[in-house]
């Protein structure tokens, strides 16, 4: 509330009236709150402006126009109004009602009044119980703001709208359904009544009566669509009929918005079944059919053909047999629409055609298995597909028939006969002509092709689909017909049918025949055949994940021999690691989630296993556990950092199913591994610079972390004491550090070992000199896990631990200097929890004269402030900004006396000559003019503006920007006046006239809408409050004093020309002939022309090196081939008879007309024929003439001007730059002929 008031404010001197009012009106209010004592709370305000609005209306002073002071109460009472509680507007309803409800009539021309008006009556409703909304006057209001839900105002509407939304999807508890709902329909619906009853006309001279009849109706569907859902069932009927009348209205958007409503009422669940829509949906659907649109018109169409579909879905979950004998004549329909050149249409179409398929039934599928001929209703409809595929006039939609046919892929997934699918029985021809199309040179929609087939690996399986379209990718399967099928690969990895034990015999001996393949490349020196097979080879293993889902035949697939193979890849084949280790993944993780019994596993149990199929199979996993964690844990060790996290992920997997002797034998193991590592270590000289993670007894640790949630409580007591040690703790390398706080970390989260916090806080404290400075993050998340555990008497601990966390709040590293402040807030909530310090225990203190105090926030407040009294400028910086951090968390635990003891000690700080502790003290200033209260910090201004104005022309470390952000918080909360009166010197006082200028110009500039569409983006916050509040809120005026202009002159993209969107097009090939009747879909191309500018055609025509592969440009352009003069030569004969002293041409009428022999026609044929001869005459004047005609060299554009002198090679101009196209132009000059024995 507060932030909304403080935009209202600074309108006190706005020239708009409308502005200035409200602004004047809350200034006075807040004056009286100041004068009375009393605390300005939301329920003050209320109060308030209840009792000033009643002087208005007592007074009759009730004029609404600008600047008039009703419209102003009424704006703050629905500013104020969110912020009330809901048991004082229900205490205070009849004394709102008295006020505000007569006033309805006399808003409705006054559109921002009545807005507000709206805006209270919104809240009201909201905070109202089941008994007061019989009230009269309630139900009275409720009926005016349904009214004004068909205002011809688009705000008020919308406003009106937002609030029936609200009130009906927030019902009083404990009801389920709103008792306005009822209301509502009926008012919906005997206004839709009234406007279907009524003519569809417009005359021009009633612009300002009532709404027509398609205006009103379009409002109301406006208010239907969202309340919908939050309607009585019993009333959805009636809607629906109502609904078929509108379109008769002629009004296309209309009819639109009828028919998305009636799809959306369709699909919503039903909740009692006597009142249920769904009974009404044949007549629903005769309706419907019965008024088809237009093909081409894009408005209405898409809506058409959706509310059919989402009809027949809602038809066949009521009454299945009924629905079916609908599906033909529904299908036949909606498919027509397929032909329309709106793509919008098209998309709808098929999208209703997808919906379609849900209603084809087990009947329906097993009367076209059957029949020999398809003349059942499915089988037509696959016909009907299949004939389109290659049919011109569905050509422009093969996206969208590709859609259908994987919908019906999807929907034919059952087994009818219990050995193979129905898609198989009924869709294998259509799904080979998608694959034969996906193989066509020419075919553009591949992707959707991959899709389909993608569609029909997920149902098939692989064995049955590379069956009908096998892979053909050995030497041996290159045949004339038989073309390649690598695309199929990348589809195995997803989930489907065929089990496990079709990898072994397909796919690994063709895997082993491909490797040898690619050895024998690499043998004769073929590497990119050699790179080929290698990764056909890693897309065939990547498959092998697919055949792992919950696969039915998984004991006799992975046996002994299979195993080992796998096995094997792991250790020596790095490539294909990644893909042997998801499958062993999600061979585990897909039985147990089917074992569990997980909702829905349909993706991930393709084979329909139960729940005991799927228990057995975990129980043969657990025989093969102990060996496949064996082998995990060797590749563990062996592979690189980052490859780790792969590995580890299916060791945590396999442990997780294994038994608890099975992960005892190797906890053993790897503790035993761990010591060794550890001992080896210690007793090796230390390096230098260790790398983090790459020694082995910090690889032996990550294993100890994966084991460690299926520990046993002994083995965790063990590991803790293990852990515990300086051997550890203490050791020099970082890795080895960090993962032993990190144990410790986690083994006390899964609260299996039972601790001593005190004596193992004792023991950390002694093995803090080892520490290194990559651990310390591991180190605070322990200590954040410790200072909960300690006991009440033993408080004494903290004050030990507070010199570290408070330094650690001062780390290089964000992490560990949030881990640090959650040391400091543990160990804040802690003392604040109560206690005693015994000072007798604490280090440093006298035993004899020290007494215990109570642990409170104030005592460990004042342990913290200690710090001040640092050596060191970073030990004081590090105070200020923990002590920082504990006001903004204990702010309203703190006692207001220590607040204000804490400002004023660290306000002396600010005039410091040590930038780092005058850094830390600004974020503190900021914090406190943020969080502590007005009355606290107001006293302290005379003494923090002038010395914050101290530095606000410093540059470094941001202090100037630092400084503006200061002040522009502290001008918000305590107004300009105030903050301008503590500034001391007239130099000092210019900085707060430039803050305000600034800020008043960028208003400026804001409402003059120069930002309207270059809009700041909005910081983002980090998720934590204190760093928001520290760091996140920036000026938000620009950090230089001068405005930056906007760049001018930027180039702007293009605008689009009309009509870009061009449709599809049949592509012509040169070399073969056309078929219009037959595969027309592989021969339609999206693109504009095929004439179009192609990557590297103009590097065709260079010469390349044979030896470099380097493309060869001649300088001179003499050594081009015999191809360029044959081109010369070409068109000669046309070319002289244009332009030759013989030559003719022929005029309109076909006369013939000889060129004249003039001295210009004879002086270029010259020029063609001599111009060898000519540069080697000896005669001045042709010399000269020769030269003036000589050929521009290449690059000649980008020649220096005036830079005579440059050195010349070649004849070429250093620098001289040149686009490809321009040197790849062929030479018009004429060349000599080379014979075929290389002589001219």
């Amino acid at each position: 509330m507060e932030q909304a008031l403080e935009k209202i404010r600074p309108h006190t001197q706005s020239t708009l009236a409308h502005q200035k009012t409200p602004a004047t009106l809350l200034i006075a209010l807040e004056s009286t709150f100041r004068e009375q004592s009393a605390e300005a709370t939301p329920t003050a305000y209320f109060a308030a402006l209840l009792t000033t609005l009643d002087g208005t209306i007592q007074k009759r002073d009730v004029g609404l126009d600008e600047g008039d002071i009703l419209p102003a109460e009424l704006y703050l009472l629905a500013l104020v109004a969110p912020f009330v509680s809901p048991p004082v507007l229900r205490t205070h309803l009849l004394t709102i009602l008295n006020f505000t409800a007569p006033l309805f009539p006399s808003l409705a021309q006054h559109a921002p009044a009545l807005r507000s008006q709206l805006s209270l009556y919104h809240v009201l409703l909201l905070s109202l119980d089941r008994s007061q909304l019989e009230t009269q006057g309630i139900r009275q209001s409720f009926a005016s703001i349904l009214q004004l839900c068909l205002d011809p105002r688009p705000k008020v509407r919308r406003k009106a709208a937002d609030t029936v939304r609200d009130v009906l999807a927030n019902p009083p508890a404990p009801l389920a359904r709103h008792p306005y709902a009822e209301r509502v329909a009926e008012w919906i619906k005997s206004a839709l009544s009234e406007v279907s009853a009524g003519p569809f006309a417009r005359s021009k001279a009633s612009k300002g009566a009532e709404p027509v009849a398609a205006d009103s109706a379009i409002h109301i569907l406006a208010l239907l669509r969202p309340v919908l859902q939050n309607l009585p069932p019993s009333s959805l009927p009636g809607i629906t009929n109502l609904l078929l009348t509108l379109p008769r209205l002629g009004n296309p958007y209309l009819s639109q918005s009828a028919y998305s409503i009636l799809s959306e009422l369709f699909a919503l669940p039903i909740e009692d079944e006597s009142v249920s829509v769904n009974d009404q949906i044949s007549d629903v659907l005769k309706a419907v059919l019965a008024s088809p649109p237009s093909k081409a018109g894009a408005t209405l169409s898409p809506a058409w053909v959706q509310v059919l579909g989402s009809a027949m879905v809602s038809y066949h979950s009521t009454d299945p047999d009924a629905a079916s004998s609908e599906f033909g004549p529904v299908w036949k329909t909606v498919w027509t629409f397929l032909e329309s050149s709106d793509s919008a249409t098209k998309a709808a179409a098929a999208q209703s055609l997808d919906l379609l398929t849900r209603c084809i039934t087990p009947s329906m599928v097993d009367s076209a298995i059957l029949e020999p001929e398809p003349r059942s209703t499915l089988g037509k409809v696959i016909v009907q597909i299949t004939k389109a595929l290659d049919s011109l006039t569905y050509a422009g939609a093969t996206p969208q028939l590709l859609s259908v046919i994987s919908s019906l892929i999807a929907r034919l997934h059952h087994k009818a006969d219990g050995t193979k699918t129905a898609a198989e029985a009924l869709l294998l021809p259509l799904i080979t002509r998608v694959g034969d199309l996906r193989t066509q040179k020419g075919f553009e929609f591949k992707e959707h092709a991959d899709a389909t087939l993608a569609a029909a690996m997920r149902v098939l399986g692989p064995q049955s689909l590379l069956a009908a379209l096998p892979l053909n990718l050995e030497p041996s399967d290159r045949q004339e017909g038989r073309e390649p099928r690598a695309y199929l690969l990348p589809l195995l990895a997803q989930p489907h049918p065929s089990p496990l034990s079709h990898f072994v015999s397909y796919f690994v001996p063709l895997s082993e025949r491909m490797f040898g393949l690619q050895q024998e490349a690499e043998t004769e020196g073929r590497q990119s055949q050699a790179k080929l097979w290698s990764v056909l080879i890693g897309q065939i293993w990547t498959g092998l994940s697919g055949y792992c889902w919950a696969t039915a035949d998984l004991k006799e697939a992975l046996n002994p021999s299979f195993s080992a193979l796998l096995s094997g890849l792991l250790y020596g084949q790095a490539e294909l690691r990644p893909a042997v280790l998801k499958a062993l993944k999600i061979m585990v993780e897909s039985n147990v989630a089917v074992a569990s019994g997980a909702q829905d596993t349909a993706p991930i149990n393709p084979n329909s296993l139960s729940a005991a199929q799927a228990a057995e199979n975990i129980a043969y996993l657990r025989t093969q556990a102990e060996s496949w964690l064996a082998v995990l844990f060797n590749v563990f060790g062996s592979v690189g950092r980052d490859s780790r996290g792969s590995v580890g992920e299916v060791i945590t997997v396999w442990a997780a199913i294994a038994g608890e002797q099975e992960i005892a034998k190797a906890q053993v193991k790897v503790v035993e591994l761990l010591k060794a590592n550890l001992a080896s270590q210690a007793s090796q000289p230390p390096r230098s610079s260790s790398i983090e993670g790459g020694s082995a007894a910090a690889a032996t640790q990550d294993l100890v972390l994966l084991l460690l949630p299926n520990l046993s409580r002994a083995d965790a007591q063990q590991l803790f004491q293990l852990c515990l040690s300086a051997q550890m703790l203490s050791a020099k390398d970082n890795g080895v550090q960090k993962r032993g706080y990190k144990i410790l970390t986690r083994l006390i989260e899964s609260q299996k070992v039972e601790i001593d916090a005190v004596a193992v806080l004792k023991q950390l404290d002694e093995l803090a000199d080892g520490l290194t400075a990559a651990a310390k993050k591991d180190r605070f998340n322990l200590l954040s896990l410790l200072i909960p555990l300690l006991p009440s008497s033993a408080m004494h601990v903290i004050p030990s631990l507070i010199p570290e966390a408070v330094l650690g709040t001062k780390e290089p590293s964000e992490k560990a200097r949030t881990a640090a402040f959650d040391v400091v807030v543990a160990m804040g909530k802690k003392m604040n929890e109560g206690g005693v310090v015994k000072r007798n225990l604490m280090d440093g203190m006298d035993e004899d004269g020290a007494e215990d105090a109570a642990a409170n926030i104030q005592e460990f407040m004042t342990m913290v402030a200690g710090g001040l009294a640092g050596a060191s400028p970073h030990m004081i910086s590090a105070t200020v900004t923990a002590i920082s951090r504990l006001v903004f968390e204990f702010k309203d635990v703190i006692p207001m006396s220590m607040h204000g003891e804490i400002l004023a000690t660290l306000l002396v700080f600010i005039s410091s000559a040590n930038r780092e502790i005058v850094k830390s003290i600004l974020g503190f200033v900021k914090l406190s003019i943020h969080t502590l209260p007005a009355d606290l910090m107001r006293p302290h201004l005379p003494t923090l503006v002038p010395a914050l104005l101290g530095w606000s022309h410093d540059h470094k470390n941001h202090f100037k920007a630092k400084v503006r952000h200061i002040f522009e918080r502290m001008l918000r909360r305590f107004g300009w006046d105030e903050v301008y009166g503590c500034a001391g010197e007239e130099e000092a006082k210019k900085v707060l006239v430039n803050i305000k200028k600034r800020k008043e110009r960028a208003k400026r500039k804001k409402a003059n809408g120069k930002d309207e569409e270059d809009e700041p983006a909005v910081k983002p916050t980090t998720g934590d409050a204190f760093e928001d509040v520290l760091y996140g809120s920036e000026s938000e005026l620009e950090d230089s004093d001068d405005e930056a202009e906007p760049q001018k002159g930027r180039a702007t993209a293009p605008p689009k020309k009309k009509g870009a969107t061009q449709g599809a097009r049949i592509r012509i090939d040169d070399d073969e002939p056309m078929d219009l009747l037959q595969g027309a879909a592989s021969r339609i191309t999206q693109g504009t022309s095929n004439r179009r500018r192609k990557p590297g055609q103009d590097a065709s025509r260079f010469k390349v090196d044979d030896d470099t592969g380097k493309m060869v440009i001649d300088e001179e352009g003499d050594a081009d081939d015999e191809l360029n003069a044959a081109d010369d030569v070409a068109g000669a004969a046309y070319r002289e008879s244009l332009t030759s002293v013989d030559g003719f041409t022929r005029g309109p009428n076909g006369r013939v007309k000889f060129n004249k022999d003039t001295k210009k026609r004879r002086r270029e044929e010259a020029d063609a024929d001599g111009d060898v001869e000519m540069g080697e005459g000896n005669g001045g004047g042709d010399a000269k003439k020769a030269k003036r005609r000589a050929e521009p060299k290449f690059g000649h554009e980008f020649k220096a001007k005036k830079a005579g002198g440059d050195v010349k090679k070649g004849g070429v101009d250093p620098y001289a730059y040149m686009s490809l196209s321009q040197a790849a132009k062929k030479s018009h000059r004429k060349k000599e002929k080379i014979g075929i024995v290389g002589k001219r």
